[in-house]
């Protein structure tokens, strides 16, 4: 008579069998659930008042949570984005006359003090003659920079696809706050199971984190990049939107706001705007410190923070993975997981708690002994 297989592996495999199909059918789904999830850790002590000022109604308070956040968050962003795709178009278009025709040092390359000479001899030897800018391109990435181009037109053409993401994530976290709650209460009860002694510090330390993270990373590195901007375009800088954009993302990155207005500065000051550029250093420097020694720390304080190898690694693989939306997520994936390291370390060096005296053994039924 054949072996009758055990009933318990049988649904088990099964489980695993359905959980892999979920987790296939699924995938496409991670990008906006996991933005949702960010978005919702971060502003749920604000969303919590809410739910008070709207008498405990948990639907009429995410229905306006969702409104604020597309109003003050999608918006704007979406704008900014817009604004700086006009303008990064000239500058592509640049790039290709440059790589068909070859073109000499710009005179503010020329300008530039100590160094200004030495970069001219570079982009002659380099950049001056026809393709050469192909050729370095295809050097570095690989590819033609027709390519290239071609990629990023697809990329950012792909309208569709982005709404569709943006919607799946508003629908995310519409229910992220209208079901938050007893979500995280289902959690708890199979974390208390799965970890019976670690889960109620891993469970407040990934709320806190993910909050810390977004704060600290996503709404300064925002005001920055606002606020830089609007100093480009005071100083007169071409393309201020793409330019402010641009130091917003670098803002993400611990020293790159730094770096972003102080190479525009050069370029104000090779390009003749002596006073330009030197107060936009200066405003760049005084914003910088007031938002180092005032608003990060209170803003930020949170159980982690990043230092500059994970936040990096957290970037690139961010937008590798998961394009635009990998800013915020890729980082905070890194926060979590230096969270949960640093929780594994300071149990492990704890110091073992006093012995407690053995508890008496169960009593057995049919009386046996119950070491035996």
């Amino acid at each position: 008579m054949p072996p009758v297989p055990n009933a318990s592996l049988i649904i088990r495999g099964l489980l695993l069998l359905i959980v892999a199909a979920g987790v296939y059918f699924f995938a496409g789904f991670l990008v906006p659930v996991l933005a949702a999830l960010i978005i919702g850790f971060a502003s749920w002590p604000l969303y919590q008042r809410g739910v008070r000022a709207c008498r405990g109604s948990t639907p009429l308070a995410a229905s306006l949570a969702l409104v604020i956040v597309v109003v003050v968050l999608v918006v704007p962003l979406t704008l900014a984005l817009h604004y700086a795709l006009k303008e990064a178009s000239s500058l592509v278009a640049w790039l290709l006359e440059v790589n068909r025709n070859g073109a000499p040092p710009p005179a503010w390359i020329e300008a530039l003090p100590w160094i200004g000479e030495t970069l001219a001899t570079y982009w002659r030897e380099h950049l001056g003659q026809p393709h050469a800018l192909g050729d370095w391109i295809q050097l570095l990435s690989g590819q033609h920079i027709g390519n290239i181009y071609r990629m990023a037109l697809s990329a950012t053409g792909d309208v569709v696809n982005l709404a569709l993401t943006l919607l799946f994530m508003l629908i995310t976290l519409f229910f992220v706050f209208k079901d938050g709650a007893r979500i995280a209460g289902q959690l708890d009860t199979i974390g208390e199971r799965v970890l019976p002694l670690q889960w109620q510090r891993f469970s407040r330390v990934v709320p806190a984190t993910v909050s810390a993270t977004v704060t600290g990373l996503g709404l300064i590195a925002i005001g920055e990049g606002v606020v830089l901007g609007v100093a480009y375009w005071v100083a007169g800088v071409p393309s201020p939107v793409l330019l402010g954009v641009i130091t917003g993302f670098m803002a993400l990155i611990p020293g790159g706001a730094p770096l972003s207005f102080s190479l525009v500065s050069l370029y104000l000051v090779g390009s003749g705007q002596l006073w330009a550029g030197v107060g936009l250093f200066a405003w760049g420097s005084i914003e910088l410190f007031i938002v180092d020694k005032t608003l990060r720390p209170r803003l930020v304080g949170g159980p982690v923070k990043l230092p500059f190898l994970p936040t990096f690694f957290g970037l690139v693989g961010g937008v590798k993975t998961m394009g635009i939306v990998g800013l915020f997520v890729g980082p905070v994936l890194m926060a979590l997981l230096v969270a949960i390291w640093r929780e594994w370390l300071h149990s492990m060096s704890a110091p073992p708690a006093p012995n407690a005296p053995p508890l008496p053994a169960p009593a057995r039924s049919d009386g046996a002994d119950p070491l035996a």
